[in-house]
C-alpha cells in the first residue's frame, strides 16, 4: 500500500510518549523508540531527504527542478507535489510527464528527474515536494521556490561613443566571484542574457567583441570594435552563479554618429605647396594638434613626420595650418586635423583633398 505525504502528528505523539516515559519509568527504552516509530508510520510521516533544494526563477519565465534518488528507484514513478502531497495536490507524474504548466523528465542514468514550471507568477512561490512512490512510504525531498522579477537593474551606467570607434564596458564583481563564469549580453532580461551572450569568459574573443577579466580589480572589461549605430542599446553583464540567479550589471551605450564634422574640400596640383586650414576652439589653445589620413578618423595615420607636411600654429584665429611643401598624386585622399586626443565631433576638420596634373599650354 503506497501512502502520500499527510500532516503529521509525530510532535503531538511525542509529547505524550513523554508523559508515558514518565508513568513507566521502568520501561525499556528501545521498547518506546520502537513504539514511536510504530505512530509514526501509522501517522504517515514522511521519509524526507537531507537538506532543502532552493530554486529560483524569473517571473514569467520557466524553472527547473531537478531531484536525484538512490540506486534501485530508477523504474518507480517519480512526481512533484506541494502542500501535504495528497492525491490533488500532486502537479505532475513520471506516468503522466505533461499537465497543465508542469512537464517532468526522469534521467534514469544519472538518477535525477526533473520538473520543469512554465510561465511562473507569484504565486508559484513556496515549498514543494519531490517524491518517489513506493509501498508504504513515498520517499520525499523538499524544495523551496523563490522568483525574482526578469528585470534589471536599479542603477544603470551610461556610455555614450561614436561610429568607427572601440569603446571598453567596465562590469566591476564582487571578489568572491573572481572565479566564476562572466558574460555580457544584450537587452535588459537577466533570464535570457546568458543564452544570448555576445561573449562569455570561456571564449574570450567572438568578432568585434573581446572579453577580459582583471580578477584582482574584481572587473571584467568588454571591448567593442568598429562601432556602429546598431551597437547603441541596453547591455546586461553577467556573473554565473550555480544554486542562485545570476548577479548582473546593467549600461546603456550611446554610439553617435559624425553628424557635426566639419568637411572641406580641396583640389590641389601636382608639384605645388599646398596649404590646408585646420580651425579649433578657442579653449584647445594650449593642446596638441593632429593630421592624419585615412578614411575614418579612428584608424587613420598620423603624417606630422613627414617632411614634406609641416604644421604651423595661429593661435590667435584659433586656426592651424598644414603646409604640404610639394603635392604628388599619392597625396590625394582623406584627411582629419584638430585639437582634441579625444576627436569629439565639432573639435575637428576633415579634409577631402584631390590632386590633379599641372596644367600646360602650348
Amino acid at each position: 500500500m503506497t501512502f502520500r505525504k499527510s500532516n503529521c502528528g509525530c510532535d503531538i505523539f511525542r509529547i505524550f510518549l513523554v508523559r508515558f516515559l514518565f508513568l513507566q519509568s521502568k520501561a525499556k527504552m528501545g521498547t518506546l523508540q520502537n513504539l514511536l516509530f510504530t505512530i509514526c508510520i501509522a501517522l504517515r510521516c514522511v521519509t524526507s531527504a537531507v537538506g532543502v533544494i532552493h530554486v529560483t526563477g524569473y517571473v514569467g519565465r520557466e524553472v527547473n527542478v531537478s531531484c536525484s534518488y538512490d540506486e534501485g528507484y530508477e523504474s518507480y514513478e517519480k512526481y512533484l507535489c506541494k502542500n501535504d502531497c495528497g492525491d490533488s495536490d500532486v502537479l505532475v507524474t513520471t506516468s503522466e510527464s505533461r499537465k497543465n504548466k508542469y512537464r517532468i523528465n526522469d534521467d534514469k542514468t544519472a538518477r535525477i528527474f526533473t520538473t520543469t514550471i512554465s510561465d511562473l507568477h507569484s504565486e508559484d512561490a513556496g515549498k514543494y515536494w519531490c517524491g518517489v512512490t513506493r509501498n508504504g512510504k513515498d520517499i520525499y525531498t523538499e524544495v523551496e521556490l523563490k522568483l525574482a522579477q526578469d528585470s534589471c537593474c536599479d542603477t544603470v551606467t551610461k556610455i555614450e561613443s561614436y561610429e568607427g570607434f572601440s569603446e571598453s564596458i567596465v562590469c566591476p564583481y564582487e571578489s568572491r566571484y573572481q572565479n566564476n563564469p562572466k558574460y555580457i549580453c544584450r537587452g535588459n532580461r537577466p533570464s535570457t542574457c546568458l543564452q544570448q551572450a555576445l561573449i562569455t569568459s570561456d571564449n574570450k574573443q567572438n568578432g568585434r567583441f573581446r572579453l577580459d577579466d582583471d580578477k584582482l580589480l574584481g572587473t571584467f572589461t568588454v571591448n567593442i570594435s568598429s562601432l556602429t549605430k546598431n551597437d547603441s542599446g541596453s547591455y546586461l553583464c553577467g556573473v554565473k552563479r550555480n544554486s542562485e540567479l545570476d548577479v548582473f550589471s546593467a549600461v546603456e551605450l550611446k554610439v553617435k554618429e559624425w553628424c557635426c564634422v566639419k568637411s572641406i574640400k580641396i583640389k590641389g596640383t601636382v608639384g605645388q605647396p599646398l596649404s590646408l586650414q585646420c580651425p579649433y576652439p578657442p579653449q584647445h589653445q594650449d593642446k596638441g594638434k593632429f593630421l592624419c589620413k585615412g578614411e575614418q578618423l579612428n584608424s587613420c595615420k598620423d603624417i606630422t613626420n613627414q617632411s614634406r607636411f609641416q604644421l604651423e600654429g595661429n593661435g590667435s584665429f584659433s586656426s592651424f595650418s598644414v603646409v604640404i611643401t610639394k603635392l604628388e598624386e599619392a597625396d590625394a585622399g582623406t584627411y582629419w586635423c584638430g585639437s582634441d586626443s579625444e576627436r569629439r565631433p565639432g573639435n575637428y576638420t576633415k579634409i577631402q583633398l584631390s590632386v590633379g596634373e599641372m596644367k600646360t599650354f602650348k
